[in-house]
């Protein structure tokens, strides 16, 4: 099991996000956001929204960094990908 954050480049609200999951467990994910202070407002159906602000941290703390692609697709590859669809 891994937690996994994509660089900070998505823009919203005058900053760049990243992506916090987990490859194999949203137990797994939350617990982690909870230990590293995430808020859980951060949370939007599969992931969780951190601002680049925190992106060092939560590397340091034992989350893996990797591109968006890969991102999605270990999210995907562990059946936690929720389709836009249902993110509603």
């Amino acid at each position: 099991m891994t937690v996994l954050i994509d660089p900070p480049l998505w823009p919203a609200h005058g900053r760049r996000w990243s992506h916090l999951v987990s490859d194999a467990s949203l137990a797994e994910l939350h617990a982690f956001a909870a230990a590293c202070g995430v808020p859980e407002r951060g949370f939007d159906h599969d992931h969780y929204d951190v601002p680049d602000g925190r992106y060092a941290d939560l590397v340091a703390a034992g989350a893996v960094p990797v591109d968006s692609r890969e991102l999605v697709r270990r999210l995907t590859a562990g059946g936690l990908r929720r389709p836009r669809r249902d993110r509603r």
